[in-house]
């Protein structure tokens, strides 16, 4: 596909891609490193999630590349096919999803499992941004019925079939955002207000109308209190940061991950950061977030046509949300949610999809028109 008239080509921003290998590289060490001892005992094979998340390595550089040199056509003109195919996806886990934790989230394809949630926020991401950038003619956007109803009926769609498996979290996470992506977008802040309001208040409604959210929710409030039953994961959390220090118990050496914290390398894999790795190894890993999402931003931020832009806010904010809400998540600030580190934690649909989203980025740093 032609590139638009106009366009330049610029140098690939490395910095972002250096930041980016380096943060999947430490995932793998410390996927070994929190995986080994659950994975031997219960599965007889202590390099099994090792060796998977490896796998999904290697896929997932490999998107990062075909998404960083294909024309950027592939991704906008085949914008409704992403969405139908998230939704498809989402549909599906509710028939054929296996279910794990009370919840049907994820669906099998024989060694490999796939959560559709992933997937669903770039999918979003590229719908929200084609719809913003072509309904900014004569200020359509600012307009309840063009800048509201479709946005947050597409997000609707999808936030539903997530309640359905059920997963409020990950609900929230689209809703959130959705509201991002509307800022950017022209959509009216007393719109947003109004929205948030709604919604806060009807998440309320679902969190009080169930007795387990609502035990998790107030149990990170204080987690010692109930620290045999619904606080434990995050008291042990709590543990494996206090007990690491500044420089650390050393890699390998940790002990909350001989099946102490449950979850260690997974939505926990950063209390196993800490413990390991302390102070130092934990300020490092940030070092490089942060400045893969400042290289990201700056994409964004440089990029002169509104669709590029939006679609590069987009992808940076899923990177932004899945870091910020994993680190609360860990450090008892907020609720418990099952949400990866981006590159750290184990899963493949969320490190391929996190390579395809700095991928998508990296596309973006190299043409701007």
């Amino acid at each position: 596909m032609n590139q638009r008239r106009g366009t330049q080509y610029y140098p690939m921003d490395y910095w972002l891609l250096c930041a980016t290998l380096l943060l999947a590289g430490i995932g793998l060490i410390m996927v070994f490193s929190s995986s080994g001892m659950m994975a031997e005992r219960f599965y007889g094979d202590k390099y099994l999630f090792f060796k998977k998340q490896a796998v999904f390595f290697a896929v997932g550089t490999t998107a990062m590349i075909f998404c960083a040199r294909v024309s950027r056509r592939f991704f906008y003109d085949l914008t409704y096919l992403w969405m139908f195919l998230a939704v498809l996806l989402l549909g599906l886990c509710l028939v054929i999803g296996t279910t794990a934790g009370g919840a049907k989230r994820w669906i099998n394809l024989g060694p490999i499992s796939l959560q559709p949630l992933e997937f669903a926020k770039p999918a979003l991401v590229l719908y929200l941004a084609y719809f913003f950038a072509r309904k900014q003619e004569i200020m359509r956007v600012k307009t309840f019925s063009v800048g509201f109803i479709p946005p947050f009926a597409a997000t609707g769609l999808m936030s539903a079939l997530l309640l359905l498996q059920p997963d409020f979290g990950g609900a929230m996470l689209l809703a959130i955002l959705l509201m991002f992506m509307c800022l950017a977008g022209g959509t009216r802040v007393i719109y947003l207000i109004g929205a948030a309001l709604a919604g806060g208040w009807s998440g309320w409604l679902l969190i009080a109308s169930s007795p387990y959210r609502l035990k998790r929710w107030t149990a990170f409030l204080d987690p010692f209190k109930v620290a045999q039953n619904e606080g434990y994961q995050l008291v042990q959390s709590l543990y494996a940061f206090g007990s690491g220090r500044f420089f650390g118990a050393g890699l390998g050496a940790g002990k909350q991950k001989l099946l102490f914290l449950p979850e260690a390398h997974n939505d926990f894999i950063m209390a196993v950061v800490g413990e390991e790795l302390g102070f130092l190894g934990l300020s490092l890993i940030m070092l490089l977030m942060g400045l893969l999402l400042l290289r990201a931003f700056r994409v964004a931020f440089l990029q002169e046509d509104l669709l590029d832009r939006l679609t590069a806010f987009g992808m940076t904010m899923v990177l932004t949300l899945g870091a910020c809400m994993n680190l609360a998540v860990v450090l008892g600030t907020v609720p418990p949610k099952g949400v990866p580190m981006p590159f750290v934690s184990y899963g493949g649909s969320s490190l391929l999809v996190s390579f395809i989203c700095v991928g998508i980025l990296l596309n973006l740093s190299r043409n701007r028109s």
